[in-house]
């Protein structure tokens, strides 16, 4: 298996795209911790993965409380020892323009986007020391990489993850500690169904997709596979991009 013996945590774990990480990483021989806000689902997946011969636990997670987070990394190292990967999953996605975004809606946008990773890096940063060196995976966005038309706030933020990812990559290397981030297009996921539902935004965005279609959390979550396992060890500060070719052209 890729990922055994590996102790990992799992920001915004309880559905999308972090409960497909979460079931793939544990069928891969992983201790998952899911922290989420959304108790009722995560409770759900935990007993899930469990029930299918898996170790999974859930931990209550807002992502934007440094206390939350360390008590995340704490229950981690207690139930196994360890922290190998993090896996800074959590986001939100308004579709708003400058003119239209509030200073409120800024500022939530940042604190869980931004400021999320951040308190989550910082908080995994001295156990992965101690237990000589981890996996931080981060995830961005082609929205990280270039403008779009539908989210100045969320643009914004992914700008901002992809380059703490680099700093982060470049602090910790001597101590063992990786940091990538993952780069999705359009995926079909609970965070880009209001941009799905629109039908001529969905026509426009995969007529500018060379491969013409949305990805699957699947595809990106076998992405975050490969950076968790030491497969990918040599390679930090680095992205890896899922996007059926968009940032290509």
């Amino acid at each position: 298996m890729r990922l055994s013996n590996k102790a990992i945590l799992i920001s915004g774990g309880s559905r999308g795209m972090g409960s497909v990480e979460a079931k793939l990483f544990c069928s891969e021989g992983a201790s998952v911790v899911i922290g989420d806000i959304l108790e009722e689902e995560g409770r759900k997946l935990e007993a899930e993965i469990n029930e299918s011969g898996g170790t999974c636990i859930f931990t209550q997670l807002d992502v934007t409380s440094e206390h939350d987070w360390i008590t995340a990394v704490n229950l981690v190292v207690e139930r196994f020892g360890k922290l190998d990967v993090l896996i800074n999953n959590a986001g939100i996605f308004p579709m708003e323009n400058v003119e239209e975004t509030t200073s409120e809606s800024w500022d939530r946008v940042m604190d869980v986007n931004a400021k999320g990773v951040f308190l989550g890096t910082k908080a995994a940063i001295p156990a992965m020391r101690t237990s000589g060196g981890g996996s931080i995976i981060n995830l961005s966005s082609i929205a990280g990489l270039v403008g779009s038309a539908y989210s100045a706030s969320y643009n914004a933020t992914k700008g901002a993850v992809r380059l703490l990812t680099k700093s982060t990559a470049i602090q910790y290397a001597k101590d063992g500690i990786r940091a990538n981030s993952i780069h999705p297009g359009l995926i079909d996921t609970l965070m880009a169904s209001e941009l799905l539902s629109d039908p001529e935004l969905q026509v426009k965005r995969m007529a500018a997709t060379p491969m013409g279609r949305t990805g699957t959390a699947e595809e990106v979550a076998y992405g975050a596979l490969f950076l968790a396992s030491d497969e990918s060890s040599f390679m930090t500060g680095s992205e890896l991009v899922i996007d059926g070719g968009f940032t290509a052209q």
